[in-house]
């Protein structure tokens, strides 16, 4: 594909916007709004809703930042920005 500036940020922005959407629910949905029901199961001898709120959206947040860089790799191969010009488009890893 051609560069693409404009398009470019604009699946940069999406790709984040999805991404902080996840991460405020888990974080702040499942840890602080939904701690009460969430607190009827139990998870490791803990109740899910104390869990989510020590623990899970740290691991949410490391997951969510794996997914991002992944997600960047394939867009700059997209959009032919990447860091490597072998990674470039018409490269044979940047085919899907």
């Amino acid at each position: 594909m051609a560069a693409d500036p404009k398009g470019y940020w604009r699946a940069n922005l999406r790709l984040m916007a999805v991404l902080l959407v996840v991460w405020f629910f888990v974080s702040y949905g499942l840890g602080i709004l939904l701690v009460e029901p969430l607190n009827q199961f139990m998870l490791g001898g803990f109740p899910l809703g104390f869990w989510f709120a020590q623990q899970g959206s740290i691991y949410a947040f490391v997951v969510l930042i794996a997914i991002y860089a992944f997600a960047m790799d394939r867009l700059d191969r997209r959009y032919g920005v990447a860091e490597n010009p072998q990674d470039g488009p018409g490269s044979p890893r940047s085919e899907p």
